[in-house]
């Protein structure tokens, strides 16, 4: 972002991380408050970020109330600033998805992510600007854009469309069983968080479209297979176990609502973690 000069992706993607995070228990979030330190007072910096942040509130439907700024010569070099946020939601006690409803034969969608979504930038940075000697304006034929502009795309919020899911079916169904967002561990560390005792998932590679980025950046710093599933998303930013009979019902209504989903595995017996095959 320093490197572009273009800071409103950070507070989108500030908001993102916490609101998507909400959501995982079935959370509705309902206000935000963001921290921002940095060397010296910067209005057009502080401007480009807010900006951000709130455009991420409006996506989640949530308000940002408040926050705090402190400017700190001292402490933080010239270009630096650390940004933070809070977000507090609510959920009725008998609709908190804790993922006890999973059962053996529920369906693993997908929901697309964007691009990477705020994880794994020290090595897509260490790949990039320092394996590969590239800049942020170097055009890649293969994303169709500049690096810059690919590792800047926005962390997708997943809110409004998880949520008019969970709003459509009655609670007492339990059609939505687990919901995980997917963020550093990748789906590997992330998934069994949801998972009951003595059950597993089991993920079927090739059953989605990975962005071009991330093959790229595994081509280019000859990262193994493991790593990549540890570090990134690698084209899924959240995960919904969801019953069996209406996996096909909830894929349809979040295609129409813009939102791409795959069925990308199942739940099975065995251990709380995940099994690629």
């Amino acid at each position: 972002a320093g490197l572009m000069n273009k800071h409103d992706p950070v507070g989108i993607d500030l908001v993102a991380m916490s609101v998507n995070d909400c959501l995982c228990t079935g959370g509705e979030p309902l206000l935000f408050l963001d921290y921002l330190a940095l060397p010296k007072d910067d209005p057009p910096l502080i401007k480009a970020i807010i900006k951000g942040i709130s455009d991420g509130c409006i996506e989640a439907d949530c308000a940002l109330v408040g926050g705090e700024t402190a400017v700190l010569p001292d402490f933080y070099q010239p270009g630096d600033y650390d940004l933070a946020g809070f977000c507090t939601g609510v959920v009725e006690r008998e609709h908190i998805i804790d993922g006890r409803a999973i059962q053996t034969g529920d369906i693993v969608l997908g929901l697309a992510s964007t691009g990477l979504h705020s994880n794994g930038y020290s090595l897509a940075r260490k790949i990039v600007f320092e394996h590969a000697g590239l800049k942020v304006t170097d055009h890649v034929p293969e994303l169709g854009r500049t690096i810059g502009e690919e590792l800047l795309q926005p962390t997708r919020i997943y809110v409004k469309a998880v949520q008019n899911i969970l709003n459509h079916y009655p609670i007492k169904k339990r059609v939505v069983r687990g919901l995980a967002h997917i963020t550093g561990e990748g789906l590997p560390g992330n998934v069994p968080r949801v998972l009951p005792p003595g059950k597993r998932v089991f993920l079927r590679r090739g059953s989605w479209p990975i962005p071009p980025v991330f093959g790229w950046l595994q081509k280019l710093g000859e990262v193994e297979q493991a790593e990549m599933d540890k570090v990134f998303n690698n084209g899924i930013g959240f995960v919904m176990i969801v019953s069996s009979f209406y996996a096909e019902s909830i894929q349809r209504q979040l295609n129409e609502q813009g939102l791409p989903s795959y069925v990308i595995g199942e739940v099975r017996d065995g251990d709380a973690e995940v099994e690629w095959v």
